[in-house]
C-alpha cells in the first residue's frame, strides 16, 4: 500500500512501545473488499502475551494517572496534530481496508481527530466536588480518580473514530488503554499508534493488541486488572461480552446496534424528505448503526415520496471507494451481501415490493446495489433487523400515534429521525420515541460534544461530551473531620 508516509503501514501489534509478531507464527490476511486483494497480514498474539500486554499497560497506569491533567491534555494534543498532518494517509488507508468513498474516509478522519481535541480539553475540567455537611465540623467532598486499565473493542466500519472516542476518554481520565480493533480494519488502528508514540504517549500507556477475536475479547473479560471494556459492535456480541465480564465487575459501556425510524410527517415535501433519507440510510453503504432502516411516510405523501425517493436512489454511483463520484462503496465482505440478499428475499417472499435494486449490475462480489422495498410490514425482517447494507424499506402510516407506534416497535433503541416543521409535533415525537438520539431536519447528529449512545437493547453508558470522560472515572467521596474545631 503506499503512502505518504510508509512508516503507518504497520502489519505488528504495538504493545508496551514496541512492534511485535506473535509468538505462535499465526498471522491473518487482510483484503481490500473492493476487489478482494490482500492488503497485508496481521499477526495474532498468543494469551502469554496478551497477558504480557496488560501488564505494561497496568505498570504504565502508576505512571500515567499521576501526570497531571494538563500534561496528559498536551500529549493529547500532539496527537490529534498528528492525525491532522496525516489525514490524507488515514483516508487512503480507510479506503482500502473499509471500503468507504474518500469523502466519506477523509471525514472520519476529521471526527476521529475532533474527539481527541475535545477530550485534552474535558482532561482539565474532571472536577470533583465540595458538598454540605451534615456532620458537625466535617469537610464532604468528592474527587475523580481514574479506573484503571480499559480494554476497547472496536468495530470496522468506522475504524478510526470509534477508537479515538473511546481512547480519547479515556487517556484524558488518567487510564491506559489496550485496543483490539477488528480484524478486518486492523491498519487504521495500527497507525494510530504509530502516530500516538510520536505524539509522545509513554510506552505502555496506548497499545493495540491484534488476535483472534472470541478468544481475545474472552482474555480480556476475564482479566481482573482491566477495570473498564468499552465494545461497538452488534448487540448479540454485547450481550455476550456484559455476561463474560460479570466475574470481574468491570466497569461495562457498550454502543450496540440499531434500528433507526425515519418519520416523514404530512407537512414535508416529497424532495426535501427524500434527499435528506437519501444522507442518512446510504454512508458507508448503509454499515452505519445510525442508518435509517425503517422510512416511515404519512400516506398523504407516499406515493409522491417513493416516486422522488426512486429517482434519487438510481442516481447513486455504486464503485470502489478511491473513485471521486462513488456515493456507495462495497460491503466489507461477502457475507455480508449474502444477509443482505436474504432480508430483501424475505421482504419480497412477505409482500414487499421491490422498486430498485438489480444486482445483476452489482460490480464485483462484495457490492450490494442500493436497493428500494416498499409496503414493509412489522413480520418482515428488514423491519425487526438492523441489515447493514444500501437496503431501504419504506412504509406508510395514517397518525401521528400510529407512527411513534411503529417507530418504537424494536427492542432497540440508538437513534431516530424525524422531518416536519410542525413544532408541536416535534416536541411530542423529541418525547416520545424510545431512543437515546432523536434527530429532528437534521441528518447529521454526531460529534464530539454530543453524549453519544442509546437505550433498550442498544447499549449501555455513553461516548462523548461531558458524560463520556465518566465512563472511566471513578468518583471518591471524603469526610475530613474535626475541620476549624478548636484543639
Amino acid at each position: 500500500m503506499k503512502l505518504n508516509s510508509q512508516y503507518l503501514f504497520r502489519q505488528y501489534a504495538y504493545v508496551n512501545g514496541e512492534w511485535i509478531v506473535g509468538s505462535s507464527g499465526r498471522q491473518e490476511a487482510v483484503y481490500d473488499p473492493a476487489d478482494d486483494t490482500i492488503l497485508g497480514h496481521i499477526t495474532l498474539l498468543d494469551p502469554a502475551q496478551i497477558g504480557s500486554a496488560v501488564t505494561a499497560a497496568d505498570d504504565a497506569f502508576r505512571q500515567w494517572r499521576a501526570k497531571r491533567a494538563d500534561q496528559r491534555a498536551e500529549i493529547l494534543q500532539n496527537w490529534y496534530q498528528q492525525l491532522h498532518d496525516h489525514r490524507s494517509d488515514l483516508a487512503q488507508l480507510l479506503v482500502r481496508e473499509q471500503g468507504k468513498p474518500l469523502s466519506e474516509a477523509e471525514g472520519e478522519v476529521d471526527y476521529a481527530a475532533s474527539f481527541i481535541r475535545w477530550f485534552a480539553e474535558e482532561a482539565r475540567r474532571t472536577n470533583g466536588e465540595n458538598m454540605p455537611s451534615h456532620i458537625p465540623g466535617a469537610l464532604l467532598g468528592t474527587a475523580k480518580e481514574p479506573v484503571g486499565v480499559a480494554a476497547l473493542i472496536t468495530p470496522w466500519n468506522f475504524p478510526l473514530a470509534m477508537i479515538t472516542r473511546k481512547a480519547a476518554a479515556a487517556l484524558a481520565a488518567g487510564c491506559t488503554v489496550l485496543v483490539k480493533p477488528a480484524n478486518e480494519t486492523p491498519f487504521s488502528a495500527l497507525a494510530l499508534a504509530e502516530l500516538a508514540e510520536r505524539a509522545g504517549f509513554p510506552a505502555g500507556v496506548f497499545n493495540v493488541i491484534t488476535g483472534d477475536p472470541a478468544e481475545t475479547s474472552a482474555q480480556l473479560c476475564a482479566e481482573p486488572r482491566i477495570k473498564a471494556l468499552s465494545f461497538t459492535g452488534s448487540t448479540r456480541v454485547g450481550k455476550l461480552l456484559l455476561k463474560q465480564c460479570a466475574s470481574t465487575v468491570k466497569r461495562v459501556s457498550l454502543e450496540l446496534g440499531g434500528n433507526a425510524p425515519f418519520i416523514i410527517a404530512p407537512d414535508v415535501s416529497p424532495e426535501e424528505a427524500a434527499d435528506a433519507v437519501i444522507a442518512a440510510k446510504f454512508q458507508t453503504s448503509g454499515q452505519d448503526c445510525l442508518a435509517a432502516n425503517r422510512i416511515l411516510v404519512h400516506e398523504s405523501i407516499y406515493n409522491a415520496f417513493l416516486e422522488t425517493f426512486a429517482g434519487r436512489v438510481r442516481d447513486l454511483v455504486v464503485g470502489k471507494g478511491s473513485n471521486p463520484r462513488t456515493d456507495v462503496g462495497p460491503l466489507i465482505h461477502r457475507a455480508a451481501v449474502d444477509k443482505a440478499n436474504a432480508i430483501v428475499e424475505d421482504a419480497v417472499r412477505l409482500g414487499a415490493r421491490l422498486i430498485h435494486g438489480d444486482q445483476s449490475l452489482a460490480p464485483g462480489a462484495n457490492y450490494f446495489m442500493p436497493t428500494l422495498l416498499s409496503d414493509i410490514t412489522p413480520e418482515m425482517k428488514v423491519w425487526r433487523e438492523e441489515n447493514f447494507a444500501p437496503v431501504a424499506g419504506v412504509s406508510a402510516y395514517r397518525t401521528d400515534e400510529e407512527a411513534i407506534a411503529q417507530a418504537n416497535d424494536t427492542e432497540y433503541g440508538l437513534a431516530a429521525y424525524l422531518w416536519t416543521h410542525d413544532q408541536k409535533r416535534i416536541w411530542r415525537y423529541i418525547r416520545e420515541l424510545e431512543y437515546g438520539m432523536v434527530a429532528v431536519n437534521s441528518v447529521k447528529m454526531t460529534g464530539p460534544c454530543v453524549p453519544f449512545g442509546g437505550i433498550k437493547h442498544s447499549g449501555l453508558g455513553r461516548e462523548g461530551g461531558k458524560t463520556g470522560i465518566d465512563e472511566y472515572l471513578n468518583t471518591k467521596y471524603f469526610c475530613l473531620g474535626n475541620v476549624g474545631q478548636p484543639s
